[in-house]
């Protein structure tokens, strides 16, 4: 199988296995699939830790409203009495004003909170360094006990205007906010390698030839921005250790430079004629006046 390191930018997303013969249009998708879904789970995740701290979100006309703004506009949250925590809530008041602050109880919110690191961590870019392969169905698993942790908290369900019950129904609104940009569709997504478009239509051994244990960097980019940063011919931690190298033999050398001393060569004992010397009655000769 064929490794590709997927990239967006210089940061690092995730690692992707798939055969060498592969259409580019599939590779495409699947990795589109898994890139978005990644951002799907992160969004959740976010969300869900405001939900165990402020509980659900206020309708859309309510939100940002001051008590006062409230009670004189008459306005009232028909959700309130219907999505209550299991065992009731603690009130804990949201000072963004986006959800009513009937909160889950603290053993219910451990539930949300262990969920959500579970999650975080099966999606995690440190799974690059762990050398683990992503695939659609991992997306799949990182949400199914979220979605699991949210019904045994709330057992009546979210309100329709709830964004993680929007998201659990694919009817999330992205427009306006800066996890829209960060969304890439099928449709607009390209994949770039050594400075090339891959383009759809073809086959990844059009690019790389037959090794399946091929391991490539891939670039996923936005229909329209333009061809993405080359990868630098060495990485960051390779210079490093480079660098670090070079200060260790400039070290080395200078303590070298400093043991270079040879005044032991005019010691008695370095003599290699001091025998010969002695045996002919040539040593503690003196020249001059007495």
């Amino acid at each position: 199988m064929v490794q590709l390191h997927v990239k967006r930018g210089d940061e690092s997303q995730f690692l992707f296995n798939t055969a060498v013969d592969s259409p580019l249009e599939t590779v495409i998708q699947q990795i589109t699939a898994i890139y978005n879904g990644r951002l799907k789970v992160d969004r959740i995740c976010a969300e869900i830790l405001e939900l165990a701290d402020h509980g659900v979100t206020l309708p859309p006309n309510m939100q940002g409203l001051t008590e006062e703004q409230v009670v004189e506009l008459k306005l009232k949250d028909e959700w309130e009495d219907r999505c209550v925590p299991s065992n009731g809530p603690v009130f804990k008041v949201d000072e963004m004003g986006r959800r009513n602050g009937h909160a889950p109880n603290d053993k219910m919110k451990q539930i949300l909170l262990r969920t959500v690191e579970d999650a975080k961590a099966l999606i995690s870019k440190k799974q690059v360094e762990a050398n683990v392969c992503f695939t659609v169905e991992m997306v799949k698993e990182a949400l199914d006990p979220l979605r699991g942790a949210v019904m045994i908290v709330y057992p009546m369900g979210l309100p329709p205007h709830d964004p993680i019950r929007m998201e659990f129904e694919n009817q999330e609104d992205l427009s306006g906010t800066q996890a829209s940009l960060q969304v890439i569709t099928e449709d607009e997504c390209q994949l770039w390698w050594a400075g090339k478009e891959m383009q759809r239509g073809k086959k990844l051994q059009d690019y790389i030839g037959k090794n399946e244990k091929t391991k490539l960097i891939v670039k996923i980019q936005k229909k329209g921005q333009g061809q993405p940063a080359r990868e630098p011919l060495i990485t960051d931690e390779q210079q490093k250790q480079m660098m670090m190298h070079q200060y260790r033999r400039q070290e080395e050398l200078k303590k070298l430079e400093e043991a270079d001393d040879d005044s032991y060569l005019d010691s008695e004992w370095s003599d290699r004629q001091a025998l010969r010397k002695q045996f002919q009655g040539l040593t503690n000769i003196k020249w001059g006046p007495r």
